[in-house]
């Protein structure tokens, strides 16, 4: 169910019809019923999938504070290796379903150069809607859990809808339980009826319905007849695209952050801020920070620091964000396309650090002011230019194809395309 789909249309004023008027106990098993019957409407069986990850980190910390009231060392090593069976179960699900197939196909492709074979092509699976946003959130509770940096949530009526609010199960944000699972223990609490609540969040809600529908929408008709035929064209075309294809998943992307916040914010929940214009970011660090907020946070608290964040040495800091970018091109998409995706974002941010001393000697010596518009404007050009350039690896279906494509921008130079009105016949009329 698409938050731009009719459905969706008729969805929401029913859920938000029975929530407002039945009594107050009972809207936390109500908003739980709309959210399996919103994840439902995607693929009834996937319910499976989300039941299991809830129920798995449910009683992962349940057994943590069991086993911290023994404090032995027996205790303590049933809770890691609780810990560790939750994680492996979660992401196993995660990766079976989401990356099944690319390992098999990888492993073929080994084997194929010794001329063997394991005799399986393909896994028959359909990726469930939101399995990376739903595992990541449930894992951050119980490891949270683990660490002692939240209490356990004992209510499972309430731990289950932490896990699949609708709002923002498909798409992010990813919550935290220290904000979201606190909300939802106090709706019973809440005063629904506030107008300046509900304006805004219904505000919000076509502004993010705008963002996909008029501008995400437009872009991609530009960008896919391009890049659906990119040996088509020219240099000029190409890197319009590439431009055209970071503004395109930005609105996309954003759209559902903003729908996910009003839908939410009318029924007195508050999400996390997950972009902050990240388009007029001046290095990729920036970016990154402004970018997916969320996602890049997790991977921050769950993965960048405890493998030593920048504790242990510039070596060692570099080599961690490495990992966490590898990861988190994979985490976007399926393929080693994605993988050097995320590699150059990494390797964007490593050269970046590296080189900042001598850019500073330099800007130091030649009096280079850094606080001026000019300056401003031509750091996030840059920052946009490398962002899109990158964008090949993620538009394109594979590897080679990336490479073919970026080519093409290097030896296929056009410029008359921006005097000539070609332009206006790739996809989109000049009103457009």
């Amino acid at each position: 169910m698409q938050f731009n789909s009719v459905n969706f249309m008729i969805f929401f004023p029913i859920v938000l019809a029975v929530y407002f008027f039945i009594p107050k106990k009972l809207r936390t098993v109500w908003l739980l019923v709309a959210s399996y019957y919103f994840y439902m409407s995607w693929n009834a069986m996937y319910i499976i999938l989300i039941g299991l990850s809830t129920v798995a980190t449910y009683l992962s910390a349940i057994l943590f504070e069991r086993f911290n009231g023994e404090r032995t060392e027996k205790g303590i090593k049933k809770k890691k290796i609780t810990m560790v069976f939750c994680i492996v179960l979660n992401l196993g699900i995660l990766g079976f379903y989401k990356y099944g197939n690319f390992v098999l196909d990888t492993i073929n492709g080994i084997l194929g150069v010794f001329r063997l074979s394991l005799g399986v092509k393909h896994f028959d699976i359909l990726l469930p809607v939101g399995i990376s946003f739903y595992t990541f959130q449930a894992l951050g509770y119980m490891i949270d859990v683990y660490r002692g940096d939240v209490k356990v949530e004992k209510n499972f009526v309430k731990y289950a809808l932490f896990v699949s609010f609708f709002p923002q199960l498909v798409a992010g944000p990813i919550e935290r339980s220290k904000t979201l699972l606190k909300q939802i223990n106090d709706i019973p609490n809440l005063k629904l009826w506030n107008a300046q609540r509900i304006t805004r969040g219904a505000i919000m809600m076509v502004w993010g319905l705008f963002l996909k529908m008029v501008l995400a929408d437009r872009l991609a008709i530009f960008v896919d007849t391009i890049c659906g035929n990119y040996r088509m064209y020219g240099s000029i075309e190409l890197v319009l695209a590439l431009y055209a294809f970071l503004l395109q998943v930005y609105c996309d992307f954003y759209s559902y952050s903003v729908i996910a916040t009003g839908a939410a914010g009318i029924m007195g929940i508050e999400l996390m801020e997950n972009f902050n214009a990240p388009l007029f970011s001046r290095t990729i660090k920036e970016y990154w920070a402004r970018w997916h907020i969320s996602l890049g946070t997790w991977f921050r608290d769950y993965l960048y620091i405890p493998l030593g964040g920048s504790r242990k040495g510039k070596t060692r800091k570099y080599i961690n964000l490495m990992i966490v970018f590898l990861l988190c091109g994979l985490w976007h998409g399926v393929g080693w396309n994605y993988v050097i995706w995320g590699g150059l974002h990494g390797a964007y941010q490593v050269v970046g650090e590296m080189t900042y001393p001598y850019r500073k000697k330099i800007r130091e010596k030649f009096r280079i002011k850094t606080d001026c518009f000019s300056r401003f404007l031509l750091e996030c050009a840059v920052t946009y230019s490398l962002v899109s350039l990158n964008g090949a690896f993620f538009k394109t279906k594979t590897v080679r194809e990336a490479l073919v494509f970026l080519k093409r921008i290097l030896v296929k130079p056009d410029l008359w395309i921006l005097f000539d009105g070609g332009i206006y016949r790739l996809g989109l009329n000049r009103a457009e």
